[in-house]
């Protein structure tokens, strides 16, 4: 299924949003975060419906895969 364009827009803000609150990153750095993620590229692709899940859900799937991707950068 693929979603409307406009509100998937939408979606990808509030979840931006969320989670540079819960990593305390600026807008930039968390933008740039989501973009290069493997989160985004399931929503945008319309994988499993992943748009249909709350924000706060993404948000926390993004900090799972960032919080992975620091701990691989440290070994």
């Amino acid at each position: 299924m693929t979603a409307n364009p406009i509100l998937l827009q939408k979606k990808y803000s509030r979840v931006i949003e969320c989670f540079a609150k819960k990593q305390g990153l600026s807008l930039d750095a968390a933008l740039k975060s989501f973009y290069y993620s493997e989160t985004y590229q399931l929503i945008r692709d319309g994988v499993s419906d992943m748009h249909c899940m709350s924000d706060a859900y993404l948000a926390e799937e993004l900090e799972q895969e960032y919080i992975g991707k620091m701990t691989d950068k440290c070994r």
